[in-house]
């Protein structure tokens, strides 16, 4: 495709995303699906570019002042990916010149607002929330994701993914706390691979796992993943049951459950039993009162610890929408632990980062629910399930992961055994 072209298409991308009004990554395969000419590298560029916009849209924002054109044109040229000699062949004389005089621009000296490219909401809760680290912490969320995989205990060992990605000429890792886990140099297409089309493997973020492992789920037991999605934690908590036992993914979307079917057909799991509830006081759910072992409630969140693999959720989400979701969460909450019978397991965990969402939630779970449910220590949770130096994965009773300290997504989660 021409330099040109190419950076028309960027231009139209971006303009999309801008707006805000749907997930960016619904918003980029939308545009590729209209765009069914288009080839590897260009789609590459084009993501990797609407991403690199999304990630510092401050600081581009503040530096495409004084250009010509289109906002979304400068913001594309600015954050482009692909090749530089390429994007100059698509330039007019006096766009290369402004960008010549942008690149001479000291982005350390810019304003601390911009280089830690969030909302000013989210800058203070975080600082308030985590201090000293609030730098670190910002900087990291900027970074792109590694990719994680989750081995199939059922179907493989990790050595054997490990040489078998080998094979394929992929260099992959064990991750440093999950036993379950690999990490993978790069971005290859693992979907294209046996050990993944054959079940091997399931791409799934190191602390997406280590949630699973909080929940510690056996054989022959009945388990609930109450906000199951499009189903990596059901997978991890079936395998982990040796595909024994009953396992419930409730989820109230009927399409993100549809995605779980294909994952659920290449896990070889015969112990997983979808099922699409209204609403978490569904008469579904009610008829398990006091019969479930574990239930693990990975709530709806702000999503805010996932900014590396998600950057247009800090520009989406509003002080408003965290309280509602902590109604939410709440009322979840209190719904699932009726689940439990004495003795089980409850976990409530979230990938947000901040204490409304986290902290505030069960504080008020332990003060409606003082004489039923007893806090577990994460820390001694996990030492019991192999996972690696657990300790450092604690703030006090908490889990708490952290992507500058743990090289994983953020996540939180709080543990209680019923009485």
């Amino acid at each position: 495709m021409p330099p040109r072209a190419l950076l028309d298409l960027a231009t139209e991308l971006l303009r999309s995303l801008l707006r805000f009004d749907a997930p960016a990554d619904a918003v980029v395969s939308a545009f590729f699906r209209r765009q069914r000419a288009l080839g590897p590298r260009e789609r590459h560029t084009l993501a990797e570019t609407a991403y690199a916009v999304l990630r510092r849209r401050l600081t581009l924002q503040h530096l495409v002042q004084g250009g010509r054109g289109a906002i979304e044109r400068r913001l594309a040229i600015l954050g482009w990916q692909g090749d530089a000699g390429f994007l100059r062949a698509a330039l007019a004389d006096d766009e290369r010149e402004w960008l010549d005089r942008i690149a001479q621009v000291d982005r350390a000296s810019l304003p601390a607002r911009l280089r830690h490219e969030l909302p000013a909401w989210i800058a203070e809760a975080l600082q308030a929330g985590f201090g000293a680290d609030f730098d670190a912490l910002a900087h990291a969320l900027l970074e792109p994701a590694p990719l994680d995989l989750r081995v199939n205990t059922l179907a493989t060992t990790r050595e054997a993914a490990q040489a078998a990605l080998a094979g394929a000429g992929i260099d992959a890792a064990p991750t440093p706390y999950s036993p379950w886990g690999l990490r993978v140099a790069g971005k290859p297409a693992i979907q294209r691979l046996p050990v993944f089309n054959g079940g091997q493997v399931e791409v799934q973020d190191e602390g997406s796992q280590l949630l699973a492992l909080l929940v510690d789920a056996h054989r022959g037991e009945m388990v609930v993943d109450f906000c199951a999605g499009a189903g990596g934690k059901t997978l991890a908590l079936g395998a982990a049951m040796r595909s024994t036992g009953r396992l419930y993914a409730f989820d109230v979307s009927d399409r993100r459950l549809a995605a779980l079917a294909p994952r659920l057909a290449r896990s070889g799991l015969s112990n997983v039993h979808p099922v699409r509830i209204a609403h978490e006081r569904d008469d579904r759910v009610r008829r398990l009162a006091g019969k479930i072992d574990r239930v693990l409630v990975d709530a709806p969140c702000s999503g805010l610890g996932t900014l590396r693999r998600n950057p247009d959720l800090k520009w989406r989400q509003t002080p408003q929408a965290v309280a509602e979701l902590q109604s939410r969460q709440q009322a979840i909450l209190g719904a699932a632990a009726r689940l439990l019978k004495p003795g089980g397991r409850l976990v409530y965990a979230t990938c947000s980062l901040l204490a409304a969402e986290n902290e505030e939630v069960v504080a008020a779970f332990d003060a409606a629910q003082r004489t039923d449910f007893a806090p577990l220590d994460a820390a001694e949770s996990l030492a019991r399930t192999q996972v690696a130096r657990a300790d450092e994965l604690v703030d006090g009773r908490f889990l708490r992961l952290l992507p500058h300290r743990h090289a994983t997504d953020g996540f939180f989660a709080a543990v209680w055994q019923r009485r």
